[in-house]
């Protein structure tokens, strides 16, 4: 009786090497498309008085969320 061992094994490292090679592949090689550059937006500037909390798109979400 033969046992499948062997090529159990062989095909696991067959798999892992090829695994390996896709791996490094992908990061060798360069992205297909360039990435768009986001543009830079100041930060609004501080308040003169103390405070900083600003009612902003994030927070809002945050509220709605929370309502029950």
């Amino acid at each position: 009786m033969e046992s499948k061992t062997p090529s159990s094994r062989r095909g696991f490292l067959w798999g892992a090497a090829a695994t390996g090679a896709a791996a490094t592949a992908v990061a060798v090689l360069p992205k297909g498309q360039p990435e768009a550059e986001t543009p830079v937006i100041a930060p609004p500037p501080k308040p003169e008085r103390g405070g900083g909390y600003r009612l902003s798109e994030h927070v809002k979400q945050y509220y709605k969320t929370t309502l029950v």
